[in-house]
């Protein structure tokens, strides 16, 4: 793999707007626009799993050069000590290494609370088809053969990132829509159990049995509450990603199809506080 120079080396001579503009005066200082205020972007966190020492070292060297902070590790042993600790944007790891390799990394990672929705790029000499579809099956997010232009790395990191970035944005859209209505259909439910006659719907006895795990059965707690997904993953240091599955399964546990049925459902079984 052959890293190509920097394109940003600087020749020296002065630019044409710092020859033209001379530097502002304290009053323009004072008149910064907000924009230029504002904070910036912390890098994207990539870790970088191969057992190549020189190709980790070159790969490192250049995506640092791109913006990126890049933390490596030898094999998938190791990589998976630095991702818990990490929690890493992107992990690019290869898939042929000793103690544990690419797959066996993914699949600790997709098992994990923290970890589970990290999108992870295969960087492997195995190039064949039947190779690709299996590191899709595995639930890679992308596969990149060996040997490899680096640019292309990069635009495939970018490309993984924005795609995130989109997936937790709509996410987060459908978890604020309508949260105001649901607070108050939830509230009724609870004034209707509560009633206990008069027309109210009884509260039934806890006698049916779901198998919730305890993630679950909190999540169940906080959707009560009235809480949206990304708050409820910030409670319980997980991703939105996480939280929308565990209530993906919260439904088919119980036959619900909604957010106010499964809270309904859960009060009327003493599910929920």
């Amino acid at each position: 793999m052959s890293i190509p120079p920097s394109a940003g080396a600087a020749s020296g001579a002065p630019s044409p707007s710092a020859a033209t503009n001379p530097s502002p005066s304290p009053e323009h200082d004072s008149d910064a626009s907000p924009a230029a205020e504002a904070t910036p972007r912390p890098p994207v966190r990539l870790l970088l799993v191969d057992d190549e020492p020189g190709l980790r070292t070159a790969v490192k060297a250049y995506l640092e050069d791109e913006g990126f902070q890049v933390t490596t590790a030898n094999d998938g042993e190791e990589g998976w000590g630095a991702a818990q600790n990490l929690l890493p944007d992107v992990v690019i790891t290869d898939v042929m290494m000793p103690r544990c390799d690419g797959y066996g990394l993914l699949k600790r990672l997709r098992a994990d609370e923290r970890l589970g929705g990290t999108p992870v790029i295969f960087l492997t000499a195995k190039g064949m088809t039947a190779d690709r579809i299996a590191g899709f099956q595995a639930g890679a997010d992308d596969y990149i053969p060996k040997p490899f232009d680096p640019d292309e790395l990069v635009a495939r990191v970018h490309n993984v990132v924005r795609r995130q970035e989109r997936l937790l944005a709509e996410a987060a859209r459908f978890a604020d829509a309508d949260i105001g209505a649901m607070a108050k259909q939830i509230t009724e439910i609870r004034s209707m159990l509560g009633s206990g006659g008069g027309g109210g719907v009884k509260k039934l006895t806890p006698d049916v049995k779901l198998d919730f795990t305890p993630r679950e059965a909190s999540v169940l707690q906080l959707v009560a509450e009235g809480m949206m997904n990304k708050e409820i993953a910030r409670r319980l240091e997980t991703s939105i990603r996480n939280v929308e599955k565990y209530v993906s399964r919260l439904f088919i546990k119980t036959g619900t199809a909604s957010r106010t049925e499964l809270v309904r459902y859960a009060l009327e079984h003493g599910l929920v506080d």
